[in-house]
């Protein structure tokens, strides 16, 4: 069999109940799920969390380190190396645009090439948010605007870490947050094609 690849598919959905909704860019629910082969037969109980999905940036200098932060993350109780990242914001928003927004905001760059990496379901059993992964080229300093960095945000640290380095720590369970990983193997199995 041939690999066809990932298909839009949707099942009839008989009942849907939000467990949260603000004002904030997630919103947590329950729906009840048909199979569509029998839509009248029973339903099955899903929690779906709403998400408008995110952009990652790997800034790599022309010294081959990575432009990482560590930051704390509350649900997961540790400090991560990560990426400049953020949510996409508004409905319909370019991923490209909020990674260049990202970049500059969090850690004060900009650059002069972009190229799309990739894009996954972070984890598609429970969660309709997509990651969009890209690799920034050509850094300069910039300033982050008008724009301040609260909460978790304002205790972030930026560092550069060797790509090398980077991807040991990866390997041997150091750095352990995905897209991180996802974004350092995707970048070398481009370079290596």
């Amino acid at each position: 069999m041939t690999l066809t690849g990932d298909t839009a598919e949707s099942w009839p959905v008989a009942s849907s109940t939000d467990l949260h909704r603000d004002d904030w860019v997630v919103a947590f629910r329950t729906d009840q799920v048909a199979h569509p082969g029998d839509p009248d037969g029973p339903s099955f109980r899903r929690l779906v969390l709403e998400h408008p999905g995110a952009a990652m940036v790997l800034a790599i200098d022309d010294d081959d380190r990575v432009l990482c932060l560590r930051q704390y993350r509350h649900p997961a109780q540790r400090r991560f190396v990560e990426l400049p990242a953020g949510i996409c914001d508004h409905p319909g928003e370019d991923p490209l645009d909020v990674a260049v927004r990202e970049l500059r905001e969090e850690v004060e760059f900009e650059a002069a090439e972009w190229t799309h990496l990739l894009s996954v379901w972070a984890s598609p059993g429970i969660s309709a948010e997509r990651h969009h992964i890209y690799l920034a080229r050509g850094l300069t300093p910039c300033d982050r605007g008008d724009f301040e960095l609260e909460a978790e945000e304002a205790d972030m640290e930026t560092l550069w870490v060797p790509l090398d380095e980077l991807r040991a720590a990866i390997l041997d369970g150091r750095v352990a947050d995905g897209p991180v990983a996802l974004a350092v193997f995707a970048h070398d199995a481009r370079r290596s094609h």
